[in-house]
């Protein structure tokens, strides 16, 4: 059983996620796109290759942004939840794509991505979903379901949050949802997407 706060990434680790399509698609053609816990590269080189961006990434794992460059990535490295190492809107659009629940200090991280871009996309998986709820209510213990095989001593999932909970944090920040898509088995759709969603894409933008 691997430790999933080790970040070590391997060439083509996260090539096919099923959030990619939604991300590229909000994407403008030509945009200035920074991506923020790039881990392999996946995405970025999916955003180059689909939508021309002009790409830069941030990730904590030397063997991440290893695998990033020799993907022809122009990626640093470091923590994204500080002071980010470029200047108000350097970027058109900021992504972080389901890392949000991973590091410290998200509200920093959330603050420092509408510092150097006026549109964020932001994705995470729920916590509120009903896997976990039941698996709480009936096991009594932290819910497995949405930590991919870890227990809660060895996940890199620090701040379990549901959708609902992101939401409530968004106006301390003086951000505000422009749109948002849900993934998950959902029969009714947008029908109580924070009981039934198992992972929350949304589009920011600064109020």
């Amino acid at each position: 059983m691997g430790d999933n706060r080790s970040y070590e990434y391997q060439p083509g680790s996260q090539a096919c996620r099923k959030e990619f399509a939604t991300l590229v698609e909000w994407v403008p053609r030509g945009a200035r796109v920074l991506d923020l816990g790039c881990g392999d590269g996946s995405l970025l080189k999916l955003l180059v290759e689909k939508r021309n961006v002009h790409a830069e990434g941030m990730e904590v794992s030397p063997s991440g942004v290893e695998v990033c460059r020799g993907r022809g990535l122009e990626v640093r490295e470091g923590r994204i939840d500080e002071r980010l190492p470029w200047a108000n809107d350097a970027f058109d659009i900021a992504l972080c794509n389901v890392t949000l629940q991973m590091v410290m200090y998200p509200e920093k991280l959330l603050k420092e991505m509408a510092r150097v871009a006026p549109q964020q996309i932001v994705s995470f998986p729920n916590f509120a979903n009903l896997k976990n709820r039941l698996e709480l209510m009936f096991l009594g213990r932290m819910p497995r379901a949405m930590l991919f095989g870890h227990f809660w001593w060895n996940t890199g999932h620090i701040h379990q949050l549901s959708l609902k909970d992101f939401k409530d944090l968004l106006p301390q920040l003086g951000l505000a949802v422009r749109r948002e898509v849900y993934l998950g088995r959902m029969p009714f759709k947008g029908l109580a997407p924070n009981l039934l969603a198992t992972l929350g894409i949304f589009e920011l933008a600064r109020r």
